[in-house]
């Protein structure tokens, strides 16, 4: 009995003795998850409050790179959903943000040319160099790279395909309208109606229409 009550003694002890960390972490993580889960679905005013939340846990710090970061997270969600708007939130604070996220930041812009490789994060360097899709196998991961390749114009009919089954396993419902779209347009620009047509009636049972 006395050797337990020491080793718990022990064992809270060494808890005790690691800080845990501060709650704007866990908030500010908390909160961005949740808004890219929501935003991937579609959920619009819930994912923007979300954010906010956020952005202003974060804010808290000062830190100027840290709110930078999150910023990025949310270009690359709606780079995952073909959404380029050039990312305001980012943009104002690119001067501080640090080299990695400013290589980040012209990757998902579809700025590759002169781009250093070793900044970025390995799945979307191997993507850069020709990679393929299929060996990213985190999902979003996956759609952030397609978007990338999108915007820099090297995206291939198969990536499209691929992007499109990758929302739709995930019941990603922004980005698997966007990836259909693109799917749509080739269709009709090949004179495939029927291809065309099925392709409208997915994207209408998506939409709830």
């Amino acid at each position: 009995m006395k050797i337990a009550i020491i080793l718990t003694a022990v064992v809270l002890a060494g808890c005790a003795s690691k800080p845990l960390p501060p709650d704007w972490q866990a908030n500010a993580k908390g909160a961005l998850d949740a808004s890219v889960d929501d935003y991937l679905k579609g959920h619009t005013a819930a994912a923007a409050s979300e954010f906010r939340e956020a952005r202003a846990e974060t804010a808290a710090t000062g830190r100027l790179d840290r709110v930078a970061q999150v910023e990025l997270v949310r270009c690359a969600a709606q780079a995952a959903s073909l959404v380029f708007e050039d990312c305001p939130g980012y943009a104002a604070l690119a001067a501080d943000a640090t080299p990695a996220q400013r290589a980040y930041a012209a990757y998902l812009a579809g700025q590759w040319e002169g781009l250093d490789l070793a900044l970025l994060p390995e799945q979307h360097r191997a993507v850069v160099g020709g990679g393929a899709l299929d060996k990213i196998e985190d999902p979003l991961s996956r759609l952030v790279a397609a978007g990338a390749l999108f915007k820099a114009g090297r995206m291939t009919p198969p990536g499209i395909e691929l992007a499109a089954d990758t929302a739709s396993n995930q019941g990603w419902r922004r980005p698997l309208l966007a990836w259909l779209g693109v799917q749509e347009q080739r269709a009709k620009a090949a004179g495939d109606t029927v291809a065309a047509e099925q392709i409208r009636r997915r994207m209408a049972l998506v939409s709830g229409q």
